[in-house]
């Protein structure tokens, strides 16, 4: 760990560079549709929130309809949003990036043809929320990969490219670069354009709230992390714990700031597990049980579990990898889920979950592809007809495992959708 001396000084010289760098961001965001909240629009809505006890009420809906991307939208307003699981680059990964790069007359690497058939799902979203869970280097490394990760900063302008417009950084692996690879990671973000939520720069910064704003509704992020393989934070505010009693307190925070929508984000469970632990049950329940949560979703795992709706609250307990090198050992670390929830406005202004669908994915090699093995087959067979409908049917058993399938959970057939 470096002393508090230096880490401040590395601190004051990234919040410098991040004033050029926030101005390009907020040109990017606008450009792909969703806006997100400056810090000053924040500290004066918090500042205005503390004047009053009295939590801004739930906007009314709006006389004109705004039914959103994806499925039809059963109210006056709706919004939908697709998260995914763990962005976790091994060494193969970022072998096939820089002979994707080579073939298509580029320097150095990309992760966009990795990342490619993400994007039908994603632009029939309103909002994409990545989860980048390894810290990043410099574009040109050195690199290295698990235990201790730092990898290539090309799969953080890839995301942005097909798509996401946020991701979270709280994760068992963090810091394991320290923080100099936590400040590497953030700006590498705010330089792509991407907003981020889990890790920070300044103790202040911990205490805000991630804001997106989609055309219908305002939408908060709220993550922890259950632990960092033994590593201890620089700062105790540089990443954000699991920790329900804190983030039902963000919650609250959010809907006084005016939320609509507030999805809460745990990393954490069983590695290759396909059953949510006592601590994801009892963390999920504890956040839909304080009545602020909208959606609570996970990862961490690399492998997919259950969904639940408890309560009349969807529980995402697992969605797999978002990307990772194939697994010679465990099968269930080249599985992914990919998930779409819409929510509706009623007349009365309440949001609610009117539609949740989810798609199935692969890994798959020569090259390296995320790959759908939904019904509908969006992207063709990819690893062999057996094997996809392999795939297809225990992640279907695990995803329907707690009774999902019965509350209303069903396939994402993306070729079926306009």
């Amino acid at each position: 760990m470096g002393n508090i001396t230096s880490a401040a000084g590395r601190i004051r010289r990234s919040r410098a560079t991040l004033v050029t760098i926030t101005a390009l961001a907020a040109l990017s965001l606008g450009a792909c549709g969703v806006i997100a909240e400056t810090d000053d629009q924040n500290r004066s809505t918090a500042a205005s929130a503390h004047a009053s006890e009295t939590p801004t009420p739930t906007r009314t809906p709006a006389p004109n309809p705004t039914p959103g991307k994806g499925p039809a939208c059963p109210e006056l307003r709706c919004t939908s949003i697709t998260v995914t699981g763990d962005m976790l680059v091994h060494t193969q990964l970022w072998q096939q990036a820089r002979a994707d790069a080579a073939a298509a007359g580029l320097p150095g690497y990309t992760f966009v043809p990795l990342l490619e058939g993400q994007r039908r799902y994603i632009r029939n979203s309103d909002l994409a929320i990545c989860h980048q869970e390894t810290p990043v280097a410099t574009p040109e490394g050195p690199f290295s990969a698990y235990p201790s990760f730092n990898v290539p900063p090309q799969i953080i302008t890839a995301s942005k490219d097909v798509g996401y417009q946020a991701c979270t950084t709280a994760s068992n692996h963090t810091i394991d670069r320290g923080t100099d690879g936590l400040l590497r990671t953030l700006d590498a973000l705010d330089a792509a354009g991407l907003k981020h939520t889990g890790s920070y720069r300044t103790e202040a910064e911990s205490k805000e709230i991630l804001m997106l704003q989609t055309e219908a509704a305002k939408v908060a992020v709220i993550i922890g992390t259950y632990g960092h393989n033994g590593q201890i934070p620089e700062y105790p505010w540089l990443v954000d714990e699991l920790d329900p009693a804190a983030m039902i307190a963000k919650a609250t925070q959010a809907r006084a700031l005016g939320a609509d929508i507030v999805l809460g984000v745990m990393h954490a469970g069983d590695e290759y597990a396909s059953e949510a632990n006592a601590q994801q049950q009892d963390v999920a329940h504890a956040l839909v049980d304080s009545g602020q949560f909208t959606m609570i979703y996970g990862h961490h795992t690399h492998s997919v579990l259950p969904i639940e709706n408890y309560k009349g609250t969807w529980i995402v307990y697992g969605l797999g990898n978002g990307v990772t090198e194939l697994s010679p050992w465990y099968v269930l670390n080249n599985e992914g889920l990919l998930v779409r929830a819409q929510f509706s406005q009623n007349a009365a202004g309440a949001w609610r979950a009117s539609d949740l669908a989810w798609a199935p994915s692969v890994i798959v090699r020569d090259p390296y592809r995320w790959c759908s093995v939904a019904s509908d087959a969006p992207q063709g067979v990819c690893a062999s007809p057996a094997a996809d409908a392999a795939t297809y049917q225990r992640t279907k058993e695990v995803v329907e495992s707690m009774g999902a399938a019965a509350a209303g959970a069903h396939e994402l057939l993306v070729t079926k959708e306009k």
